[in-house]
């Protein structure tokens, strides 16, 4: 018997273990992502402007906005500032420290090497600006994260209430409900990240943070107002 209850417990364990894995995961998945989809633009001419200034307006529109929206946090006093930081301390290592920015700013004046700054530049500028994007979108999903939890503060108490209703109402139980609305709690988060963190072009962060905030209130909710365990 307390072999099967450690054998049961295991599992447990190893999924809130890989929770971090998850979200970790989730973060490189959603950036090789937004990259993949920024490279295919600009290989079918499908971006305008062209090439890697479509990234570069992103990016500074989504800077523009985080600028002027998120001037104070809860989470962090001087959130632009740090964001600043983050951009040079992202620039500095990625291309600078690897020579890329002086081959970009003085590419070799031999045919090959004139061949591949001629061809592979954009790709090069537009991965960097791409970087800078998903670092502001990242800490834009961060210091919105209150929003969530209120979300989710919101979901407990209304899905308890829901319960209470439905117990005293001899309403019915489905444990079908209860097992798949919580499997999609976490996912919900999961995909309004990818979505927003690889979406190709600008878009005010309200747009989805918030519709996913209200969306994993209610998840939250209809996943307790169908547990059917005594509190």
């Amino acid at each position: 018997m307390a072999g099967n209850e450690q054998d049961k417990s295991q599992p447990e364990k190893k999924k809130k273990e890989f929770l971090p894995c998850k979200v970790i995961g989730t973060l490189i998945f959603s950036l090789l992502l937004s990259i993949v989809i920024e490279w295919v633009g600009i290989a079918f001419q499908y971006w305008e402007p062209p090439g890697y200034l479509h990234s570069k307006l992103v990016m500074k529109n989504e800077f523009g906005w985080f600028s002027t929206e998120f001037q104070k946090s809860l989470l962090y006093s001087t959130p632009v500032e740090f964001v600043e930081w983050a951009i040079l301390q992202t620039h500095h290592w990625l291309f600078v420290r690897t020579g890329i920015q002086a081959w970009l700013n003085d590419p070799s004046s031999s045919e090959w090497g004139a061949w591949i700054y001629h061809y592979l530049r954009d790709y090069v500028e537009s991965a960097l600006y791409v970087i800078i994007t998903f670092i502001i979108r990242l800490m834009i999903i961060v210091l919105t994260s209150p929003l969530f939890l209120l979300a989710a503060l919101v979901g407990i108490v209304d899905g308890l209430v829901q319960r209470d209703l439905r117990r005293f109402g001899v309403g019915r139980e489905s444990a079908f409900k209860y097992h798949h609305a919580k499997r999609a709690i976490f996912p919900v988060m999961l995909v309004a990240w990818i979505l927003y963190l690889s979406i190709p072009f600008s878009i005010h962060p309200n747009w989805i943070l918030i519709p996913s905030a209200v969306f994993f209130g209610l998840t939250i909710s209809f996943t307790l107002s169908n547990f059917k365990k005594h509190l």
